[in-house]
């Protein structure tokens, strides 16, 4: 009796570490083999603490990690964890008088989502098409990134003037006040975009010259939020920057 009882404790523990390997391989996600898997998580790790350097397009083994991540829970959830920090930490803040107490917020992938347009471009594998994204611009259908716009609309309500700082081109301001306004965005205190004297210069120089400008005009800039460590760095930054999630695209 006691040999059948050892085989059958044997077979069992056998049973349960094959199955226990069959289950994390396929958990990661379908379609997604596990190797894959790992690897495109650890590199999305790597562009989110930017030590990837300048990529131009995402690693082919992981369209369909980045499909699941950005289609799934994950995406949603990292960006409302991102938001409840800024918030927590706007609420912390004793706001000063004597000037305009001022958040930053970047627009594409900050508070639109240009994921419908993405999705047709194999979520960044392809090289970028100015001309295809600038006729989705036009079409002002991008919808809200739905951790930012509750972030936008509390920081209202706490008092802060919005400054929106995007690095669309000054021809796109009716396309992108009206697809903030179908997203539901209101009331900001300006809309920034790159006016001719802008083109050609990198994100971090023309982002940072204006938040210069900003403070020249008596603006204290209490936080950040953007998609891109360029939309963050450069003198003079915010007291806190926040970085959104993007595993799409790179901008210098």
């Amino acid at each position: 009796m006691d040999h059948y009882l050892l085989l059958f404790l044997l077979l069992a523990a056998a049973l349960s570490s094959a199955s226990s390997r069959i289950i994390l391989r396929i958990l990661p996600g379908a379609g997604v083999p596990s190797e894959d898997y790992l690897y495109c998580d650890s590199w999305r790790l790597s562009v989110e603490t930017n030590n990837a350097g300048f990529w131009d397009t995402i690693p082919a083994r992981c369209v369909g990690f980045v499909d699941l991540y950005m289609n799934g829970d994950r995406y949603d959830s990292d960006s409302q964890v991102v938001a409840a920090d800024a918030i927590s930490f706007a609420r912390s803040l004793r706001l000063a008088g004597g000037g305009v107490n001022a958040w930053i917020f970047d627009v594409d992938e900050t508070l639109l989502s240009n994921l419908p347009y993405y999705k047709g471009v194999g979520f960044g594998s392809e090289i970028f098409n100015e001309t295809a994204f600038d006729e989705w611009v036009d079409l002002a259908q991008a919808p809200a990134l739905p951790a930012s716009l509750k972030l936008y609309k509390d920081l209202q309500q706490l008092g802060f003037s919005l400054i929106l700082l995007t690095g669309r081109s000054e021809a796109q301001r009716n396309s992108t006040e009206k697809n903030l306004l179908f997203a539901g965005y209101r009331n900001w205190e300006r809309l920034i975009l790159r006016e001719a004297s802008d083109i050609g210069k990198s994100a971090v120089i023309y982002k940072s010259e204006k938040r210069a400008q900003f403070e020249a005009q008596g603006f204290r800039i209490y936080g950040n939020s953007g998609d891109q460590w360029s939309d963050l760095l450069g003198a003079p930054v915010a007291k806190r920057s926040f970085k959104l999630p993007n595993p799409m695209y790179y901008i210098l």
